[in-house]
């Protein structure tokens, strides 16, 4: 069975940082950061794939940074100059890709409603 499990969320003031890690069971599994804010719908965040490329939604790039530790099965969010709109519980999901996670993202991107596997979420509070 699948397991995912996120650690790193907290409070911080605005300008603060913070890095979540989220640890996964089976390596095989694509991997991405997602949020729900307050009153909205879950959403991508950031991924990173086989070849290193990343993604990032608009209003991270350049303040967050997604990395993956292969040996370790780990999935990292490093968090930058955090605003108050970047309140949210942060997830990390997976799903199994069947033709490689380098197609899996070219197609499913970080689309919320394509991933099966989700943590329980860790909190992030960002106080102006």
């Amino acid at each position: 069975q699948v397991h995912l499990a996120e650690s790193g969320g907290g409070p911080v003031q605005t300008g603060g940082s913070l890095k979540l890690v989220c640890k996964m069971s089976d390596p095989s599994y694509c991997m991405g950061w997602f949020r729900q804010r307050p009153g909205k719908e879950r959403e991508g965040v950031a991924a990173v794939e086989e070849g290193g490329q990343t993604w990032y939604r608009d209003s991270v790039k350049g303040r967050f940074t997604v990395s993956k530790d292969n040996d370790e099965n780990t999935l990292y969010l490093q968090m930058n100059s955090l605003e108050p709109e970047d309140t949210a519980t942060y997830f990390c999901a997976a799903e199994y890709p069947s033709l490689g996670c380098t197609t899996w993202y070219a197609t499913a991107g970080v689309d919320p409603l394509a991933y099966n596997y989700w943590g329980q979420g860790t909190q992030v509070t960002v106080s102006s």
